[in-house]
């Protein structure tokens, strides 16, 4: 826990920045000393070269996308580019007036996320199964939470709520959140933009394996242009705001899906 209130005070100093003309700012010392961004993230376990690497860019155009589910760890991960890249995710979110749906832990990328989000002014909704609450959630949260009954009603909420999906680097769980909206894509129950955020590599051997799916025959190669993947939060988004299906789904006509979704067939699902 400690460990991540020392990344959100990170996602806290970051988000400053970026609003800042040039690559300093009037720091919080007494006297209002500037300070450099390799100064400010001194000791806060980013190297030096990682924390230059905070881009200043333009403010994008408007959104197609009123709220992105993000996908990530709970945990931070080893290495400071993970963290750096839930930060620069939630900013990217903020300049192009996008919400947050997430899986409402505090802790984590999915508390940096959620952080810098909130921070930024946007409205945050986190969903997390009851159950999950004392391990996922530690000291204050941000935005709304929204408690559900187990794990199926989490991932179907943050499906209806969504307009696109971005999974950060994470474990078992982001695995399985992404895979299943993938799935839901390849079968016709959504046509919402999907995308990998690829952090230093973090998804290279799910990619080749996803290669190898389709030249033995497993997926189709329209199938595989589900995926949506880039290194960069803004090459992300940028990419995923030009993204039309390609694919042919086997419900069409949406059926079947509105239970898997967890809805009545009187309500409809955004596509």
């Amino acid at each position: 826990a400690k460990d991540n209130h020392s990344c959100i005070d990170i996602a806290k100093r970051a988000l400053y920045l970026r609003q800042q003309r040039n690559q300093s700012f009037a720091g919080e010392a007494e006297g209002g000393v500037v300070c450099s961004i390799s100064e400010l993230f001194t000791g806060s376990g980013l190297m030096e070269t990682e924390a230059q690497a905070l881009p200043m860019t333009k403010r994008p155009s408007a959104s197609r996308f009123r709220r992105v589910c993000v996908f990530c760890g709970s945990s931070p991960g080893k290495k400071a580019s993970y963290q750096l890249a839930a930060i620069q995710l939630g900013h990217e979110l903020v300049q192009r007036n996008i919400d947050l749906v997430y899986g409402g832990g505090s802790v984590g990328l999915m508390g940096l996320v959620s952080q810098a989000v909130h921070e930024g002014g946007r409205h945050v909704l986190g969903v997390i199964p009851r159950t999950l609450m004392p391990r996922e959630i530690t000291g204050e949260t941000v935005g709304e939470v929204r408690a559900v009954s187990g794990m199926h009603q989490r991932k179907a909420e943050m499906a209806r709520q969504a307009d696109a999906f971005i999974a950060l680097p994470g474990g078992y769980g982001t695995l399985e959140e992404l895979l299943e909206v993938i799935t839901w894509a390849q079968l016709g129950i959504h046509d919402k933009p999907v995308g990998l955020l690829n952090v230093d590599g973090y998804y290279n051997s799910l990619l080749s394996f996803i290669d190898k799916a389709v030249d033995e025959g497993f997926i189709t190669p329209t199938a595989r242009r589900i995926i949506v993947s880039a290194q960069t939060a803004h090459e992300l988004l940028s990419t995923l705001e030009d993204y039309a299906p390609t694919h042919e789904g086997v419900a069409p006509e949406l059926g079947w899906e509105m239970e898997q979704l967890g809805h009545s067939p009187k309500l409809e699902i955004a596509r």
